[in-house]
């Protein structure tokens, strides 16, 4: 493929991400509107699926043509971004003040978290190779 090609069908596929998502977000809040669900349940739920929905589509096809590392990848690299960005931004416009027994509490469990879920994948893959 020639460069042109791979621009327009990256432009071309930014395009439809972005029609897609807002096609999904307006779709949805109309029908939990109709349901009666309040806006702020919307915004949450609603936002949350149609900003993971992109990452949602690649670990699927990623888990489709065989690749499940990809899909698991996707998925810790999204939500480390994700956390990471989101706190950088609002760090830059207020420090953030946190209590420090918040700290001594939660960052064990987030430096644990990514070892526990790596610990019991590797246990699953051992398990079903040898199974």
């Amino acid at each position: 493929m020639d460069w042109l090609t791979i621009v327009l069908m990256l432009v071309g596929g930014l395009v439809l991400l972005v029609l897609g998502g807002e096609l999904l977000v307006r779709g949805a809040s109309k029908i939990a509107g109709a349901f009666g669900i309040s806006p702020l349940v919307i915004g949450l739920t609603v936002v949350a699926f149609g900003t993971s929905s992109p990452e949602m589509a690649v670990s699927i096809q990623a888990g489709m043509a065989g690749n499940p590392d990809i899909a698991v990848g996707n998925v810790v690299g999204s939500n480390i971004f994700n956390v990471l960005f989101i706190l950088g931004a609002c760090a830059l416009i207020l420090p953030l003040l946190v209590s420090r027994p918040l700290i001594r509490r939660e960052v064990p469990i987030m430096i644990a978290s990514p070892r526990c879920s790596c610990c019991s994948r590797s246990t699953a893959r051992s398990a079903s190779s040898t199974g």
